[in-house]
């Protein structure tokens, strides 16, 4: 072999060790994440549950030191009611927010729009409902 084309081999070796080695070197992209609904929705129905047990446990423990026909037994259990629904609209949020995180980009704001409004409302109504079951 010539020195002339043993030295284009080690070159043309060298360039493709060289590509070799710094094309590991790219970064990749960050995988997206994917809004997982279903994970929200159990997570949202998990938090109700808790709110439920709470708030029976609530009610009990009113009626154990006050007695069943306390007001403070009805206090509990209009508190207790109020808690799931303020639970149970903050989970309905949530999944809402996490469905539109499946949308195009253009249409998830007004996705979240809709959702915040829709929790809003959710709250308006159980405060309502438990400032008038209190009168």
């Amino acid at each position: 072999m010539d020195p002339l084309t043993f030295s284009r081999l080690t070159a043309t070796a060298a360039v493709f060790a060289m590509f070799a080695v710094c094309g590991g070197c790219q970064k990749k992209p960050l995988p997206v994440a994917v809004p997982d609904v279903a994970a929200v929705q159990l997570e949202a129905q998990q938090e109700v549950a808790k709110a439920k047990l709470e708030a029976k446990n609530g009610v009990k423990s009113a009626v154990k030191i006050m007695g069943a026909d306390s007001k403070d037994v009805a206090r509990a259990k209009i508190t207790g009611v109020f808690d799931i629904a303020m639970t149970r609209a903050e989970g309905n949020q949530k999944v809402a927010n996490e469905k539109c995180m499946t949308l195009e980009q253009s249409a998830q704001q007004a996705c979240k729009d809709k959702a915040d409004s829709d929790y809003q409302t959710a709250v308006s109504q159980a405060k309502a409902v438990r400032d008038s079951q209190l009168r």
